[in-house]
């Protein structure tokens, strides 16, 4: 080991130089630090997120809604831009107190109902369009054992994994080693669940399979962190096979461009209003207007 020990000091102090990439929107504190409304647009369902993997489960499963025909599905998608701190607006605070994406606003009752945390919302909507989700009472904990396992999981690759070998502005051998062997484990695990199944909670595609898949399908596919090669990805055979399967669907590639603002233009839709965004795409609707 070769990290230099560090001793935590008798009462801690928040340094927000020392941070990393993200410093600059972290803090201990919750709340608003500056008033801003949020759009509403003319859907019933309105989502404020970007195209992060959390944010990629509820565009991936929106668009598979519509895909299958249920056209009270359409929506509005708004950017939330997390590196910008819009997070941190009043508006946005209101949906989701715990200022991170997605938030979803759904009108389509007799008052607007809000719902944060990208599980609670698939599981919303999922319940709310009754699909994705297995009705039958033997396969229906299944899928959610998953879908929760994933809401578990993830922080260790994202906040763990992804941080200190990634974003932390020093690399230690500690915390790196620490994390890639949790991250090997849950991918052991996919792996050995998707040997057996063609999807994640069995020969069904479910919200289970779309919560995981913005992670752990796109670190696997080389999407993430830049570390397919470092996990040795190319290892896990079967969950290549299920994420590769996925990448296929076209409801899948169009989830993953709404609220993107990196990588290729062609895989980028800034904001999303209408179906016909995808195909009439131009510089301007790339480039959202900024504030006056």
């Amino acid at each position: 080991m070769t990290d230099t020990t560090y001793v935590p000091p008798k009462v801690w102090t928040w340094d927000s130089e020392s941070g990393g990439k993200f410093a600059n929107i972290n803090r201990p504190i919750s709340g608003a630090t500056f008033d801003k409304d949020l759009p509403v647009g003319e859907h019933p369902l309105q989502l404020y997120s970007q195209a992060t993997p959390n944010g990629v489960k509820i565009t991936l499963l929106l668009e598979e809604l519509l895909e299958k025909g249920i056209k009270e599905a359409e929506y509005n998608g708004h950017l939330v831009s997390i590196f910008d701190g819009d997070q941190f607006g009043s508006g946005f605070v209101d949906i989701n107190p715990n200022s991170k994406i997605p938030a979803l606003v759904d009108n389509s009752g007799d008052k607007p109902v809000r719902i944060f945390e990208s599980g609670a919302i698939m599981l919303h909507l999922a319940e709310k369009f009754n699909a994705f989700l297995p009705s039958d009472p033997a396969d229906k904990p299944e899928c959610l054992s998953w879908l929760f396992w994933q809401m578990g999981s993830a922080p260790y690759l994202g906040g763990g994994f992804g941080h200190f070998y990634a974003y932390a502005p020093e690399k230690f051998e500690y915390p790196i080693n620490r994390f890639t062997m949790e991250i090997k484990r849950q991918l052991d695990v996919l792996d050995k669940q998707l040997a057996n199944s063609r999807y994640v909670s069995g020969d069904e595609y479910t919200i289970a399979d779309m919560a995981i898949w913005p992670w752990y399908g796109s670190l696997v596919l080389g999407r993430l962190y830049d570390a397919a090669e470092f996990i040795e990805a190319h290892t896990y055979e079967n969950v290549i096979r299920w994420a590769k399967e996925i990448d296929e669907r076209p409801a899948a590639q169009r989830g993953r461009m709404v609220n993107r603002t990196w990588g290729e233009l062609n895989e980028q839709l800034h904001e999303r209003h209408d179906a016909s965004d995808f195909d009439n795409r131009t510089q301007d609707k790339l480039e959202p207007a900024s504030e006056s």
